[in-house]
């Protein structure tokens, strides 16, 4: 173990949550990220991300049944549609952020006419 998850708690996990997957975590799955899932005989569930902590990287699957609105443990090999798109994290700050069109004063007819 390094001194890393001991100093810091946005690499992975806290000391914390180390130790209580280690004393009372049953593993459950991982998903297409890499994501390792954990529940105890309480039944608390929680994730071990497999990189830096970033909640938007848990799959839409993994994040109704870490929040207990599904029981059944989601399965990779299910059928998706074919409307359905790929999980993707949150892209803030990124090179794939959404940018909205600027819209230009002129550009804008308006239904009413305002009061002089």
């Amino acid at each position: 173990m390094s001194l890393k998850i001991i100093f810091t708690w946005w690499n992975k996990q806290t000391f914390g949550t180390f130790l209580k997957t280690l004393f009372v975590g049953r593993f459950v799955g991982t998903d297409e990220k890499g994501n390792k899932y954990y529940q105890s005989k309480k039944n608390e569930r929680w994730v071990v991300y497999s990189s830096n902590i970033e909640a938007t990287k848990i799959t839409s699957d993994w994040y109704l049944w870490i929040h207990h609105t599904i029981d059944k443990i989601p399965d990779s090999k299910e059928k998706k549609h074919t409307w359905q798109k790929k999980h993707l994290e949150n892209q803030t700050g990124t090179i794939n952020s959404f940018k909205p069109v600027r819209i230009k004063k002129n550009d804008i007819k308006k239904k009413y006419e305002t009061w002089k």
